[in-house]
């Protein structure tokens, strides 16, 4: 281990670096390693917070935070089982216990195989037991004194993956000379439960974690992505499991970054899938508005609640979305265009040769939207009124299903609509329930192909141009809709 000489500079800007869970598991150490390569060597240049998810050293299902939801089942299925049947209650909490064993020995095992220094080495390995040993606890006195689980206890569940990996990826910085420090972000703030997610709460959110951020001076705060007192909850509320994304967010309006940093194992943000389209290109930068739509409609870009708090700071603060395994790389920036034109630079390529700029301009990427059906409703009444779509929306409201897309006309209605296996009952409710409107089709397996580009509305003839190119390569549309603003999008259901 290196001494502890690299730390913050109060002279330097800010910039906050997410990382998720997949990149703290894989890349600590091997050719590249985050805790040298990416975060040391960006203190010369800014002072910088450090936000992790949960480790993950395979697939996102395999994950801790899968994992943690593993163990809240059993401890849900404890609550259930309560003063029904002792036996299953016990057989659940050993089950519970086996899960967060496992949880627990994988962190051991990173922690012996990246840490160097056996003093925080050491430390470390306890840390990790402790918090493990923390929740088993909590199981158990759920069980002892009839603890109620709802979705609150679901919360404190799932943060210990944070806390772990965020344990993990303090004692590594340590361990390669960085002055770091672990904030736990879990009970940072207290909020009125029964209060929203509004403005208010934003800002609460932002200045307590820069409280806990000043609080480290020097140090490079490590800060845990979770963070509690969520009215409703967390992980089930309005904010997901893209909460990592908005707690960077929140750290880089409350410290006024000059740049909010995603780091993923890709090179940034393209055209196209690149294991799909292998000509697909990397976009050095694309608008707020382009990103949210790629996201929604099947590019997993950044969580929306992230955009609008760093896009709506003052000053606005544009986002990296960088690539761990090519820290040199520069990514692509998500910038809203007042940056955009006082600093063109930022984002942009050098100025091209007037001949250039004679090209024909061109959508900013194409995605597509899997597991998709297209419920088509007919009204069944020779005149239709407003009551016709006002009854087909109450009945989706009514099951909490969500509408992707939507075509219509005075008889109507043509709904695309994301199909997931916790909403297939909510779905099957709801499709019985529209036939009493009128006669009911559902087409299943269906996909959502759109456009997207800031500038299309400007673009002569590009929807025929791409429903030109579909029907060469005999690609029946079910389904047309049109953007009105920006960012343009020509979608079409096949």
């Amino acid at each position: 281990m290196g001494s502890l000489s690299h730390c913050n500079s109060p002279s330097l800007g800010w910039v906050v670096q997410k990382f998720g869970g997949t990149s703290v598991g894989k890349f600590p150490d091997k050719d590249l390693q985050i805790a040298t390569d990416i975060v040391r060597a960006s203190l010369s240049q800014n002072r910088v917070i450090v936000v992790c998810s949960a480790r993950s050293t395979g697939k996102k299902a395999e994950g801790t935070t899968s994992r943690l939801l593993a163990v809240y089942g059993k401890l849900r299925g404890v609550g259930a089982a309560m003063c029904v049947d002792e036996e299953q209650q016990n057989e659940l909490v050993e089950q519970a216990r086996g899960l967060m064993l496992d949880i627990c020995n994988d962190h051991v095992f990173a922690a012996e195989a990246y840490i160097q220094d056996p003093s925080i080495r050491g430390k470390l390995i306890q840390t990790i037991k402790d918090e493990c040993q923390e929740l088993v606890e909590y199981i158990v006195a759920a069980k002892r004194f009839n603890l109620e689980i709802n979705s609150r206890a679901k919360d404190r569940v799932i943060s210990f993956g944070e806390k772990l990996s965020c344990r993990f990826m303090t004692a590594l910085l340590q361990d390669k000379g960085v002055e770091s420090e672990y904030v736990d972000l879990c009970d940072s703030f207290h909020y009125d439960a029964t209060e929203r997610l509004d403005d208010k709460f934003y800002r609460t959110a932002s200045e307590a974690f820069t409280r806990k951020i000043a609080a480290c001076e020097s140090r490079v705060p490590v800060v845990t992505g979770f963070f509690g007192n969520v009215p409703g909850s967390l992980i089930d509320g309005d904010i997901g499991r893209g909460y990592t994304d908005l707690c960077a967010a929140l750290c880089a309006v409350g410290v006024k970054a000059e740049e909010l940093q995603v780091w993923k194992e890709v090179d940034g943000i393209f055209s196209a899938d690149p294991s799909k389209v292998p000509t697909a290109r990397l976009l050095s930068s694309i608008t707020p508005s382009e990103a949210a739509e790629l996201t929604f409609y099947g590019s997993e870009v950044i969580h929306h609640l992230t955009m609008d708090q760093v896009i709506r700071a003052e000053p606005p603060i544009p986002i990296r979305i960088k690539n761990v395994k090519n820290p040199r790389g520069n990514g692509t920036i998500v910038v809203p265009d007042r940056i955009l034109s006082a600093s063109h630079q930022l984002t942009r390529d050098s100025p091209k040769p007037q001949a250039e700029h004679k090209k024909p301009k061109r959508p900013t990427a194409v995605t597509i939207k899997d597991h998709i059906s297209v419920i088509n409703v007919h009204s069944n009444k020779r005149s239709i009124s407003h009551g016709f779509f006002a009854r087909v929306f109450s009945i989706l409201d009514t099951y909490s299903i969500s509408v992707d897309l939507i075509s219509t006309s005075e008889v109507h209605v043509s709904m695309a609509i994301h199909s997931s296996s916790q909403q297939v009952e909510a779905f099957g409710k709801a499709t019985k329930e529209l036939a009493e409107c009128g006669d009911v089709s559902v087409l299943n397996d269906m996909a959502i192909l759109s456009l997207v580009g800031a500038e299309m509305k400007n673009m002569v003839g590009i929807a025929g141009r791409m429903f030109s190119t579909l029907g060469e390569h005999n690609v029946n549309l079910e389904m047309i809709s049109q953007g009105m603003y920006d960012p343009h999008l020509e979608q079409g259901v096949y």
